[in-house]
């Protein structure tokens, strides 16, 4: 692993095909995460997704799929859960020191961690970086890449809101889970795809999600 960062830019590795960094963690909302990845696989993005071992659970508590432990295996159910055959998608292990991610000479374009734990939060704030996935998050701040955190937790505590602000500061976005009823959502599937449209416009990828405010008006 390059601990050090040192030329990472667009153009090199994933990063050169526009490459986002998909974690999903402990919190509940496993579907904000599995339609992020299915949208920008959609608009043909390569997708790296790191699951940890709480967010792996919560994928099996709130869905019907069933994750096997080992990347391949995770890979294969998501494959399947989307009804593709093959796509850019990577899957790496929590542990996997010598992903892409976790250097600063190849980062992805975005990191994304959808849902985003507290816990989580606080470690990316102090910068432990016990993992690939606070690692990655970790190399996305100290190289100017996109960090977007939907953090689901409610109430916030001081603490919480401390990191938030510190991270906010360190040049994260804070997007928590809080969908919208505006455009008066008719099913769960709307009210989870107005989250991950807020994730995919700070991201910069194009979607049909949602229709644009005031569009109809134009």
């Amino acid at each position: 692993m390059n601990g050090g960062g040192g030329g990472g830019r667009a153009g090199d590795g994933d990063g050169a095909r526009g490459a986002v960094l998909v974690a999903m963690t402990g919190a509940s909302g496993a579907a904000y995460g599995l339609r992020l990845i299915d949208v920008l696989l959609r608009a043909e993005r390569t997708v790296q997704v790191v699951l940890s071992g709480p967010g792996r659970m919560v994928v099996n508590t709130e869905t019907p799929l069933r994750l096997g432990k080992s990347p391949a295996e995770i890979r294969k159910a998501l494959l399947a859960h989307l009804g593709r055959d093959d796509a850019p998608l990577r899957v790496f292990g929590t542990d996997d020191w010598f992903a892409p991610p976790a250097s600063g000479s190849n980062p992805p374009a975005a990191v994304v961690v959808c849902p985003c734990t507290t816990g989580t939060l606080g470690a990316v704030a102090a910068g432990t970086s016990r993992n690939l996935i606070e690692r990655a998050a970790d190399v996305a701040l100290k190289e100017g890449r996109q960090l977007v955190l939907v953090v689901r937790e409610t109430p916030f505590s001081a603490v919480q809101l401390e990191n938030m602000l510190r991270l906010a500061r360190a040049g994260a976005v804070i997007l928590p889970a809080n969908p919208g009823f505006y455009h008066r959502p008719g099913s769960i599937s709307e009210l989870v795809d107005f989250v991950v449209a807020r994730v995919l416009d700070r991201i910069g990828v194009e979607h049909r999600l949602m229709p644009r405010w005031a569009s109809e008006r134009e």
